[in-house]
């Protein structure tokens, strides 16, 4: 059984926005007041303010162990959080920009580099199963939650938009099929390569680039002004996907993993080539027809997903280069004896 369910463990703090967060949630005041002017003078792409956003959005997801669910609407946090995303959303818009030609940013996520640079290319040829782990344990704080913030656009979207896209979001969830949700498919694959599948397990250890494309997602998806860079973003994963699952798949299999460790790329190859066209005619396509002038945000929401996807992978590949790990230190499981999967899932039963 996949331990992939309940909350996340509230991480300790990396500075004055995520320990004001922190406090938050707990119930007690910030000392000295909100900190919404720290919001525009810290770094947007930083420790404190990724880690501080990433907890601020949680309670919309699953929440935090020993956190009321009444926090998720507490005014303090919201208006801390709204300062914190136009600070992020403005360095967004700066290092992202560009024009409005969705076709020209769409063709462009389907040329793969002619060098073959990239961490699922490193894990291919040369990954061991220690940079495995960290590549699922970076990955497990997006994948745990799989589709859940594209979500919130559904109600956004009307049409064959909306429809499309739910219908993509359906093959994500399973397909009707709890076993085959996409997230328990990842989680399988955590405990597989002998890691803990628990969800949010690895929050404490993940530095800012890891948790920055998962806060563009909630930025995007909670807010109805960003819808077209929403659909930008989804788009982006969809197509970008096949190509590095398969890689992926391969990595794992060159490194003797089973079944259930590959079962969770070798179905995105398929699945996801058939929603690249999806999001691509019938998403973005029937969206610019009713609401032509999001063609700039649908164009900005896949520049600034490919710019935060690839500032992970620098992140990762000059680490490993440099013969560290990835992660924050800490990481459990990471460093295993075994130069294979484990025998048995190092999660409690």
């Amino acid at each position: 059984m996949t331990h992939m369910t309940g909350t996340a463990e509230l991480p300790s703090s990396r500075g004055p926005l995520s320990a004001a967060v922190r406090n938050i949630l707990l119930g007690s005041p910030p000392p000295g007041g909100l900190p919404t002017d720290e919001a525009a003078s810290t770094d947007p792409f930083g420790d404190d303010l990724q880690l501080a956003l990433y907890m601020a959005y949680e309670p919309h997801y699953r929440g935090f162990q020993g956190v009321c669910d009444s926090r998720e609407w507490d005014l303090d946090l919201l208006r801390l959080r709204g300062a914190m995303e136009e600070a992020f959303l403005a360095a967004l818009r700066a290092a992202a920009s560009g024009g409005d030609d969705v076709t020209a940013e769409l063709d462009a996520l389907l040329a793969e580099p002619a060098d073959g640079q990239g961490v699922s290319h490193e894990l291919m040829h040369d990954g061991t199963w220690e940079q495995m782990r960290e590549y699922l344990a970076h990955r497990s704080l997006y994948q745990l939650k799989e589709a859940d913030p594209q979500a919130w656009v559904i109600p956004r979207l009307e049409g064959q938009a909306k429809a499309s896209l739910v219908a993509v979001e359906f093959d994500e969830f399973g397909g009707g099929h709890g076993e085959n949700v996409h997230a328990r498919l990842f989680a399988d694959l955590m405990e597989g390569a002998g890691l803990d599948a628990r969800y949010g397990r690895y929050l404490e250890f993940a530095p800012a680039v890891t948790l920055a494309p998962v806060n563009v997602m909630s930025l995007f998806g909670l807010r109805r002004a960003l819808r077209g860079a929403m659909v930008g973003n989804f788009a982006t994963l969809e197509i970008t996907s096949p190509p590095g699952a398969r890689r992926m798949a391969k990595a794992l299999e060159r490194l003797g993993a089973g079944e259930e460790c590959t079962r969770f790329f070798t179905e995105h190859v398929e699945a996801d080539a058939v929603h690249e066209q999806v999001m691509r005619r019938d998403v973005i396509g029937d969206l610019l027809a009713r609401e032509p002038g999001l063609a700039g945000d649908v164009a900005f929401g896949i520049r600034a997903s490919v710019l935060l996807e690839s500032r992970w992978e620098e992140h990762v590949l000059a680490a490993w280069r440099e013969g560290r790990s990835s992660l924050r230190p800490g990481a459990p499981d990471i460093n295993r004896p075994a130069d294979r999967p484990a025998d048995r899932p190092t999660a409690p039963r």
